[in-house]
């Protein structure tokens, strides 16, 4: 009873939370800051989805209560009956209820909600590596294509014999950095090359970072340092390629608030043949660079603190290796292996997250003492 009760108090504590901010979301001053508003209108479904679960287990906990009281004092075998069936009933939904709730006590990630921009860059292993990269890429846009996702790449080279030497994209819809964040790592292949006339294997790896994408008020950038320079897109594309200056290149003086020092930050973006369009993606992208390296140590310090296995944001530990002669996919750090290679690699990912959110909101539940 004493895990009920602790339960009930935690909920107990958020009813009073959740009248606040449902008078706050109706606040005109409110809805004129959309930073906190935004936060807010997040918040408010969070906290009923809570506030529905806590009804559903008050009513289960009255109804075996009710249940045991009718098995003590009633003498009708029907009513007994009917009792024992209630009481088998909501002692099974109580456990289901019980763990919901536990899930949704865990602090939110805010960053879970938000887009990404996502880089893959071919590593250890040359001309494999690049393939590898590219099958990567092929992954996670079968994947995205699955959740009705948007997909766009911002910026790519390829290998020298196909795939990508590093390919720059961004993701946009609901919940994306949520479900990807576990992707970032470095991802180790092992298999018999294309480009190998020996047959022997070899093992090759490709690092994927996965960053949620900043929003604008979340970034100060001052627009006037900027210095733009517009270039002629090479590549496939007809003539308009060559003789229209719509690819853009951005230069921007940084101070690095870890080490105080200033860089200059340069990107490129490509994407389309509309200049202002590139322009606006290499701003985002600026923004989402900046915002990366800025909450770099944030990110440390909730790893350092959770020391999850999980999603530690290290991006140079080895996560994952696909074993072609095996068929197998294994993820290193929940021990995690699918024997559907070929189903993974064709975007069939879903599983693998699923067991990854699950590891990791079993060590945020002992954290959280629940």
């Amino acid at each position: 009873m004493a895990e009920q009760n602790t339960i009930l108090e935690k909920l107990d504590g958020l009813e009073s939370r959740y009248e606040e901010v449902s008078t706050l979301i109706t606040d005109p001053n409110v809805i004129a800051e959309q930073d906190r508003y935004v936060k807010l209108t997040r918040e408010y479904k969070e906290l009923g989805d809570i506030m529905d679960a806590r009804k559903r287990y008050i009513d289960c906990l009255n109804a075996i209560r009710e249940a045991k009281d009718l098995l003590t004092n009633e003498s009708d075998p029907d009513m007994r009956e009917m009792a024992r069936e209630e009481l088998q009933t909501n002692e099974s939904l109580q456990p289901r209820i019980e763990e919901e709730i536990k899930l949704a006590l865990i602090p939110k990630d805010p960053e879970d909600a938000k887009n990404v921009q996502m880089e893959i860059r071919a590593g250890t292993g040359g001309d494999e590596a690049a393939l590898f990269a590219g099958d990567l890429f092929q992954m996670y846009k079968k994947f995205c294509d699955s959740k009705s996702w948007s997909l766009s790449v911002t910026s790519a080279s390829e290998g020298a014999v196909g795939g990508f030497k590093e390919i720059d994209f961004a993701v946009s819809g609901n919940g994306v950095y949520g479900i990807l964040k576990y992707e970032s790592g470095v991802h180790r292949v092992q298999r018999v090359p294309a480009t190998e006339t020996q047959g022997r294997m070899h093992t090759s790896a490709a690092t994927v970072a996965v960053l949620p994408e900043a929003d604008k008020f979340e970034v100060n950038i001052s627009e006037g340092d900027i210095k733009w320079d517009t270039f002629r897109s090479s590549g496939a594309g007809g003539q308009n390629v060559n003789k229209v200056e719509s690819g853009v290149r951005l230069r921007y003086p940084w101070k690095n608030p870890n080490t105080g020092e200033t860089e200059e930050i340069l990107i490129e973006c490509t994407e389309t043949r509309d200049q202002p369009k590139n322009k606006e993606r290499a701003l985002s992208r600026l923004r989402t660079f900046i915002y990366d390296r800025e909450h770099q140590k944030y990110v440390d310090d909730i790893a350092n603190r959770r020391k999850s296995l999980v999603s530690t944001g290290d991006r140079s530990a080895k996560i994952r290796t696909y074993n072609f002669p095996q068929g197998r996919v294994t993820d290193h750090r929940i021990g995690y292996t699918t024997h559907d290679l070929q189903g993974f690699l064709g975007g069939n990912i879903q599983d693998m997250i699923d067991a990854l959110t699950v590891a990791e909101n079993a060590e945020r539940m002992k954290e959280s003492e629940l």
